[in-house]
């Protein structure tokens, strides 16, 4: 006879008043922001516009048009031609995957112009509250420091929370690239810190390109601080379920298959971004060597297996990271899944140390950056695994490249 405190609808609802105090917990221990959405596209009237667009009296291409067919189509132009489509079309160019990075950069320089002269409005405009014209002002500094001589920016939306990715060293040229997917509540504001520099996208990809080149000088690396999707925001349904990742996976996606070359690429995700990682595994180009994850909520499946890539993954957790206390477990789309640093999982789980909680991760001088480091450069026996048996590098080979 089967006992009532056993029986599958009482597990069923336990595991959700778990996750429904989980949210309670994560609104108050900072999960949580507002957003300000705002009305305007001015992406999309950017793309509307190329649509229509003509150079040398031929149309356009489709802009979403796969990246080797755009990339063969900036070839065929001349200088003038590209500078012609920079300056009438930065937004649609700064954002189209196969556009030469170097145009982007370009592109987004003049985007993220136009768009701080429209927050520099704003800020005197008589029609916001004064919560407005702050709100105004931070975007506008934002923008400002987006700008600084020798940022490069490789994606910039300003619609909304805002979307904006940044590359550190030179991706045409590197023998490996990085790419950091950051978690909830990332956006244009919150894309870097002063405090907390590395909790923020910036901070993160700025560390692991420093521990990179210490960890192999030899070896050409870029790292990509990649906030381009909209990530949940805050207590709500989008943070408990994979419609963000999904819309995230795609983006991603796209990204990877446009970056120039063929080096190997890992990618390094952190909180909510390694279910963004999970839900993409499967459609990532065969150059994505390596997905790491750090303090994951799960990434979509049960076992590494079922995520169906030959990249190697990677997991760590901090001992002090809050996101344990997480019901790993998927009901009805709530839930993210089983414990990536779960023995059953499969991942190659590493060591942790010194990351003090769910932040801290890309500090320098942990054990998690170094690892992230060593990974990042294909050092593999290098790692340090979460348990001295050295289980994590079974059947590893490879050091950095020369």
């Amino acid at each position: 006879m089967t006992s009532f405190d056993t029986t599958p609808q009482l597990n069923v609802w336990r595991a959700l008043l778990a996750l429904a105090v989980v949210f309670v917990m994560l609104a108050t221990t900072g999960w949580t922001a507002l957003r300000n959405q705002r009305g305007d596209a001015p992406l999309q009237a950017s793309l509307s516009a190329w649509e229509h667009g003509r150079i040398g009296g031929y149309r356009l291409p489709d802009p979403q048009s796969r990246p080797a067919k755009l990339a063969r189509f900036f070839s065929s132009l001349t200088e003038r031609d590209r500078a012609s489509l920079v300056r009438k079309y930065p937004l649609a160019v700064g954002n189209m995957n196969g556009a030469p990075v170097e145009l982007r950069y370009r592109a987004n320089r003049i985007a993220l112009g136009q768009a701080r002269e429209v927050e520099r409005e704003r800020m005197h405009d008589n029609r916001l509250t004064p919560s407005g014209k702050h709100e105004a002002s931070r975007r506008m500094h934002r923008f400002e420091d987006l700008m600084e001589k020798g940022r490069r920016i490789l994606a910039f939306d300003p619609e909304g929370s805002g979307r904006v990715a940044e590359v550190f060293g030179d991706l045409r040229e590197a023998d490996r690239v990085s790419v950091v997917v950051p978690g909830v509540d990332t956006d244009l504001l919150t894309f870097q810190r002063t405090r907390r520099k590395y909790s923020a996208p910036v901070g993160m990809a700025e560390s692991l390109y420093a521990a990179e080149r210490a960890a192999s000088p030899s070896t050409r690396t870029a790292v990509i601080a990649w906030a381009d999707y909209t990530a949940p925001s805050g207590l709500g349904i989008d943070s408990a379920t994979a419609m963000r990742a999904k819309e995230g996976a795609v983006r991603l996606n796209s990204l990877v298959r446009a970056l120039p070359g063929g080096s190997p690429v890992s990618l390094f995700c952190h909180s909510y971004g390694s279910v963004v990682c999970g839900v993409a595994a499967h459609s990532l180009p065969g150059r994505v060597s390596d997905i790491a994850v750090a303090g994951s909520p799960g990434m979509r499946v049960e076992k590494a297996a079922q995520l169906h890539t030959t990249a190697r993954v990677w997991a760590m957790r901090d001992a002090d990271d809050w996101i344990q206390d997480v019901p790993y477990l998927e009901v009805g789309g709530l839930g993210h899944g089983a414990d990536p640093v779960s023995t059953g999982f499969g991942a190659r789980v590493l060591s942790a140390q010194g990351a003090k909680g769910h932040a801290g991760y890309f500090e320098p001088g942990t054990a998690s950056l170094m690892n992230f480091a060593e990974i990042g450069v294909g050092a593999y026996r290098s790692v340090h695994c979460a348990h001295e048996d050295g289980v994590c590098r079974t059947g590893l080979s490879g050091t950095a490249a020369a």
